[in-house]
């Protein structure tokens, strides 16, 4: 998992609320049995619409989607997080998310910012006006800057060493490789090893 320290990049300002993970990523794209190529299906309902914020230009390179209340809700989805950073995201920041949305994006390197709605709205209009606006999103200080202003976020400390050290799940049980040899080593043969 890449290393989330601090990043800088324009943000698509996505005016939705409710947003849940079938809207993110339909249940058709879920067949796939790779971690990768989900970028076609994110938000393919709403794509067909000419005038959704994604299919505009001005934010063909954004790696920040700033988000209505309540996004992320709904069924447990982890290739709502996989979608999202196949099209290039490396943060989300919503006033609230879902629960589960929430957990599996801390756990595949997509970080969830939880703002004031006054924030977001902020940041929505500031980009709206020039979409070329630098949004800075650091997770050492955990703030988010725009220009002059700045907001913090919270976040766990044991989710903010992960995200800082870029470990998923694998990552965090591989810290113990050692330890694990020695004792699948130390194993009687007739029982089951890892190989």
């Amino acid at each position: 998992m890449e290393k989330f320290t601090i990043h800088t990049g324009t943000a698509a300002p996505l005016r939705r609320s409710n947003v849940d993970t079938d809207q993110i990523i339909p249940a058709v794209y879920l067949k796939r049995v790779t971690r990768t190529g989900f970028a076609d299906g994110l938000f393919s309902g709403w794509r067909e619409d000419q005038g959704f914020v994604l299919n505009d230009e001005s934010y063909s390179d954004a790696s920040i989607l700033v988000a209505g209340p309540e996004f992320g809700t709904g069924s447990s989805r982890e290739h709502a997080v996989w979608a999202l950073r196949d099209w290039g995201f490396r943060a989300v920041l919503s006033p609230r998310f879902g629960d589960i949305f929430r957990g599996n994006a801390l756990k595949g390197g997509l970080l969830p910012v939880e703002l004031e709605l006054e924030a977001i709205e902020e940041i929505w209009n500031r980009v709206e006006a020039d979409p070329h606006t630098p949004v800075t999103v650091d997770l050492d200080a955990r703030q988010v800057r725009v220009g002059e202003a700045t907001w913090s976020f919270p976040l766990d400390e044991f989710s903010r060493w992960r995200l800082m050290e870029g470990l998923d799940d694998i990552g965090l049980t591989l810290r113990h490789e050692v330890v694990i040899g020695d004792f699948e080593a130390s194993r009687p043969p007739f029982l089951p090893t890892v190989t």
